[in-house]
């Protein structure tokens, strides 16, 4: 028995996981969460079962002393986000106070909705929580690390939630926590169930790692498949270079084919800007007329936005439509130190303040121009400026004058289309690995569940398990 088919009809699979029987002999917990559970498993509380919260810093610690500091955003979906903060004590906000030891598994009471959930295993002594985390340390018989399965799994997060107050930030008393019921294993079973779980979850993390690996590969070749068809480096009607080249006289450029055009962005496409409506003006908004910002520059075509303006906005503000074709370009914020989006319009949009639309003239193809535009970091990420509070800027009077090499119509629309076959096989390849690396991390996390709540039994199976 399984939960659920392994990846619902993808060919991938993980080998050698093996097919688990339910268990024989169960009984009615009584718990609505737990449901039936295995006959020889016992149903406690929690705090009769583990110590909670037994060990915190009392406040006349020395103010030198330093630990290393865990919070609650730096703990989600049980892995830690963020490496522990080494900070004094002195020093510390008064919520840094719950001493933890190895083998120590740590509940959030507070924001329960991130699912704070982190078992303590081969770290150092000095380890510090949040006031916000439940500190539930093991008794002897118990495996510490069953115990962080099981609060980890979707059953137990689901349970505190539902016994969490609050809306924005939900909290659970802890109190209240340490009186949820949960159905324990003995000693041994959960020794057995661990090993498998760790056997199970090694494997699908390396599955994962592969996947990610892949996606990398493909959107890097993808990349640099394109990068040299938009700059001639070969010819994508024979796949083989250009006869000819010369030297563009542009240094990002570099060389091009000796009968591509070079000429100033500022040459090629008119330029115009965007701004913002006043907000509090009700008329100006949540109409028909896409308002793009850089949060909407996720795609290299843009044909809606999240928000929308409306036709009073047109005609009382500066605001003015952009038809299309067009391509957008992000010339401030914080992306601009990773990168410069840039985007094609299929349909008519606004911008906002923090954008540019360049409306190609005749002879310039838009998909082509976006193309070569993306692919053009090495000559426009040296003009971006840092703004105040960290802010990065693309001035138009450096970007304008940027040198880009223009084909002939006929090789721009072959370097589309060649652009678009690309684009379109990698997305349907990355989309495909990513699909089945979720699918997977779903299918562990109900697998998981059903193991840690006694619904499918592991004993014999992990048997058969090799060391590693």
């Amino acid at each position: 028995m399984q939960p659920g088919p392994l990846l619902e009809g993808d060919a991938a699979t993980v080998p050698n996981v093996p097919n688990l029987p339910a268990y024989v002999e169960t009984r009615a917990s009584g718990v609505e969460w737990l449901g039936d559970v295995p006959a020889h498993w016992e149903v406690r509380r929690i705090k009769d079962w583990l110590r909670v919260n037994q060990t915190v810093l009392p406040e006349d610690t020395d103010p030198d002393y330093e630990f290393h500091y865990i919070d609650i955003g730096a703990v989600q979906t049980g892995v830690l986000v963020r490496e522990p903060v080494r900070m004094r004590f002195g020093a510390s906000p008064s919520r840094a106070r719950r001493v933890l030891r190895n083998g120590d598994t740590i509940v959030s009471t507070v924001r329960t909705y991130l699912k704070a959930v982190w078992h303590v295993a081969a770290r150092g002594t000095d380890l510090v929580a949040s006031t916000g985390f439940a500190v539930l340390t093991p008794r002897a018989q118990t495996e510490p690390a069953f115990v962080g399965h099981l609060c980890r799994s979707q059953p137990f997060t689901d349970c505190v939630m539902a016994q969490s107050v609050g809306v924005a930030y939900p909290a659970i008393a802890e109190t209240r926590l340490s009186a949820v019921p949960v159905a324990i294993p003995p000693p041994e079973e959960q020794t057995a169930i661990v090993r498998f779980l760790d056997y199970l979850d090694r494997r699908i993390r390396r599955y994962i790692r592969a996947k990610e690996k892949l996606i990398a590969t493909l959107e890097e070749q993808k990349q640099a498949v394109i990068d040299q068809a938009v700059t001639g480096r070969i010819d994508v009607r024979t796949g083989r270079p250009y006869p000819a080249y010369k030297d563009s006289g542009a240094e990002w450029l570099g060389h091009k084919p000796a009968h591509w055009k070079v000429r100033k962005i500022r040459q090629c496409a008119s330029i115009s800007g965007g701004m913002t409506p006043r907000m509090e003006d009700r008329r100006f908004w949540n109409g028909d007329v896409p308002w793009v910002t850089p949060k909407d520059m996720k795609t290299m075509v843009i044909h809606d936005s999240r928000l929308r303006v409306t036709e009073a906005a047109l005609a009382e503000t500066p605001l003015r439509l952009i038809q299309p074709p067009a391509v957008l370009m992000v010339v401030r914020g914080m992306i601009l130190a990773r990168r410069v989006p840039i985007a094609r319009t299929t349909a008519p949009v606004t911008i906002n303040q923090d954008m540019k639309a360049l409306r190609p003239r005749a002879a310039l193809n838009a998909t082509y121009m976006a193309s070569l535009l993306d692919c053009a970091h090495d000559g426009l990420f040296p003009l971006i400026d840092e703004a105040g509070h960290g802010t990065r800027r693309l001035p138009t009077e450096r970007w304008r004058d940027l040198p880009i090499a223009i084909p002939p119509e006929a090789e721009q629309t072959a370097i589309s289309r060649f652009v678009h076959h690309v684009t379109t096989t990698t997305t349907a390849a990355t989309a495909r690995a990513r699909r089945q690396a979720a699918v997977l991390r779903e299918w562990r996390e109900r697998l998981i569940a059903d193991v840690v709540t006694g619904k499918l039994d592991v004993r014999e199976a992990t048997t058969t398990l090799p060391e590693r």
